[in-house]
């Protein structure tokens, strides 16, 4: 059983009915507005750290900028725990996507893709502990928004083809700095596997749903909204950045709905998508 603080908050809400007069959908909305932004409360605190500190944290401070990112973020994941807002899971979840981000990130700034401007002591190599966290927001996003939204799929393809189609796409983050980019056919792979499941997803009282590439697209979307906020804060820069902050390219949104992609298998190789209840035999 679910024992995290929230999960009792949702179930009050859940089980509230609202005053006649009111529509329905209205509070189905609101609700799914709520649902949504406690799913992204890790992602959403980071993102506050970047401006703010990008703002107002002291130029001549002992401890440089990054370094207080890694130490505040490593604090809020510990207080997300100790308060029971997150659950052991979730956590084991994101410390994987912190393995896998910080391992990109070392080839991806290695190779000149993307730099992080300021000096910190807690590093690896070019890369501040702190971006790991960045990765970890998006599989914190992933699992928590499974489990509130209770999740379900229909015509799901078989895992083996999902993971092999994933550790595809893992390499070619890697192997398109030598070999030919194949993310062309990597993207029709993913179309061809999923242009027919469905995701399910609670928000009240009933099941509704939307294609799973579409969900996966609109995630891609505001992390590439997110990644503007984060480059605009000089979290890091772009090598096009480095005369004058400007948008990021919206191409790159090819390279965000792959990483969702990985993102979404990692989650599922733990949460294990199950059918509808309508589906089950």
């Amino acid at each position: 059983m679910n024992s995290t603080r929230f999960a009792r908050v949702r179930a009050k809400l859940e089980a509230y009915t609202p005053a006649p007069g009111w529509p329905a959908w209205v509070y189905e909305f609101l609700l799914f507005g709520f649902k949504q932004g406690w799913a992204c409360l890790f992602g959403g605190l980071m993102l506050a750290l970047l401006l703010a500190t990008h703002f107002l944290y002291p130029d001549d401070a002992e401890l440089s900028r990054y370094d207080f990112l890694t130490l505040a973020a490593l604090a809020i994941q510990l207080a997300m725990l100790l308060f029971r807002l997150e659950t052991w899971e979730e956590a084991k979840v994101i410390l994987i996507f912190h393995i896998v981000g910080t391992v990109m990130e070392l080839f991806k700034t290695a190779h000149g893709s993307w730099i992080y401007p300021e000096d910190s002591l807690l590093r690896i190599g070019g890369v501040p502990l702190f971006s790991g966290f960045m990765y970890a927001a998006v599989g914190s996003y992933i699992a928590r928004v499974w489990r509130i939204f209770d999740f379900r799929f229909s015509t799901y393809p078989k895992p083996i083809h999902t993971y092999v189609l994933g550790v595809a796409i893992y390499i070619n983050f890697f192997s398109h700095h030598w070999l030919p980019d194949i993310r062309l056919v990597l993207f029709t792979a993913m179309g061809l596997l999923f242009w027919r499941t469905r995701i399910w997803f609670r928000v009240w009282r009933e099941y509704r749903w939307m294609p799973l590439l579409v969900g996966l697209f609109l995630v891609a979307t505001f992390i590439w909204f997110a990644e503007n906020i984060g480059t605009f804060a000089r979290a890091w820069s772009y090598p096009t950045q480095q005369a004058g902050w400007h948008l990021v390219s919206p191409s790159k949104l090819g390279a965000w709905m792959l990483l969702m992609y990985i993102s979404f298998i990692l989650v599922a190789a733990v949460h294990r998508p199950q059918p509808p209840e309508h589906q089950r035999m």
